[in-house]
């Protein structure tokens, strides 16, 4: 049985992913070292972010990224996360958008790459 999911990231600073993260998206660091975050949230997957290179990943996996992953949150009012981004200096990287199934989005990128994007879904 399932408990709990957990995604881990890759990066190159995890100081800076950890930051963004519990900054801008009420995250918590349950657990630092060098080179290691775990971050917790009541309400989404946990990340656990390890600096490229660390030695806990297998040889040929040590220095991939983050890349091609899109770590995606569903929230009830995404004109309100959009606004309260951008009044915190965060880029908008892909601007706020209609898909035609009816998902709403738009994507930040935290400091190392790893692509946010916040969702919303309309009533179809």
């Amino acid at each position: 049985m399932i408990t709990k999911s957990t995604l881990s990231l890759n990066v190159d600073d995890v100081t800076a992913s950890s930051d963004f993260f519990t900054t801008h998206f009420g995250y918590t660091r349950q657990m630092a070292d060098d080179g290691f975050a775990s971050l917790g949230h009541e309400g989404a997957v946990d990340i656990v972010l390890l600096r490229r290179g660390i030695e806990v990943l297998p040889e040929g996996f040590r220095d991939q990224h983050a890349a091609g992953l899109i770590v995606a949150f569903t929230v009830d009012d995404l004109a309100a996360e959009h606004d309260r981004l951008v009044a915190a200096g965060i880029e908008i990287t892909m601007p706020l958008r209609e898909e035609p199934w009816g998902e709403r989005l738009f994507q930040v990128t935290d400091p190392n790459g790893v692509i946010v994007q916040l969702v919303e879904w309309a009533n179809l």
